[in-house]
């Protein structure tokens, strides 16, 4: 355990510029790490198998971290205390839910080997907007999906606002980048599952009435925020879907828009009640 009293350390260099998301999202792809934070994300990182580089916290939040500090002993993971305002200075933000951990970012998976097992997989087109990058994984876990496809311009769902919008659903549910974009439907054709978009046109199709008869093995595409899914996207899938709105509203934010379909196509809302 290393106590600190000034953020001028060079072995905090993963902690540094984290508001800066321009460059984080650039950097810690290339440097292969992603930061986890709050003590609820590190424990679901490790459990998940998630390897520690080091963790960083206050000595107040000490005794309620002994299972996430044994862990980073055991990985020989460095650990390094300092006083709030020493934290806030190191990281440009006020550090107020117990700590954070800098972790080993895991090699992306082939697209094959994601779908093999997979029954319904979500691509997520371009969504920059690292809280809805989140807040869809989170819905994903809880709702079903078996994986999810990230296109190479959408956010990163490792970067720290992400995993901290999920709740650390990130770690659960399987993904990887699909590329290139959009060919990489043909990718998900071939592998025998049927293409649906999420999106408003003339002949989409009321998602209820999609979810009466839903493929056995589905991919739903979502779109960026503001203009949704690109029209070479829309054009490639085998079908568009709309979910039904009133009052004047004619679609919900991407997030809110996902666990509407994640619910409507799962095993819970497609099953027929047994006899």
């Amino acid at each position: 355990m290393i106590h600190l009293d000034s953020p001028d350390d060079p072995r905090l260099v993963d902690y540094t510029g984290l508001t800066d998301v321009a460059l984080r999202r650039v950097r810690e792809p290339a440097e292969g790490l992603f930061i986890a934070e709050s003590s609820q994300v590190i424990r679901r990182a490790l459990r998940a198998g998630h390897r520690p580089r080091s963790l960083l916290t206050a000595p107040r939040w000490l005794p309620d971290l002994t299972d996430v500090l044994t862990a980073c002993e055991e990985a020989g993971a460095q650990v390094f205390v300092a006083e709030e305002p020493v934290l806030e200075a190191i990281t440009g933000f006020h550090v107020h839910r117990g700590a954070i951990a800098s972790m080993h970012r895991p090699a992306l998976v082939a697209v094959a080997d994601l779908l093999r097992d997979a029954r319904t997989v979500v691509v997520l087109e371009d969504i920059v907007d690292h809280t809805n990058t989140g807040a869809i994984f989170r819905s994903a876990a809880g709702l079903g999906v078996d994986a999810v496809l990230v296109t190479p311009r959408c956010a990163d769902p490792l970067y720290r606002r992400s995993v901290r919008v999920s709740m650390g659903t990130v770690f659960q549910v399987p993904w990887t980048r699909i590329e290139p974009w959009p060919a990489g439907i043909d990718q998900l054709k071939d592998a025998g599952f049927y293409v649906a978009a999420l999106a408003l046109s003339d002949d989409s199709v009321p998602l209820q009435d999609f979810a009466a008869r839903r493929p056995d093995k589905l991919a739903l595409m979502l779109g960026t925020e503001g203009d949704g899914l690109t029209p070479a996207s829309v054009a490639a899938a085998d079908t568009v879907v709309r979910i039904p709105m009133h009052g004047g509203v004619d679609s919900l934010n991407v997030a809110a828009a996902s666990a509407v379909a994640f619910w409507a196509l799962g095993t819970d809302a497609t099953t027929p009640p047994p006899a």
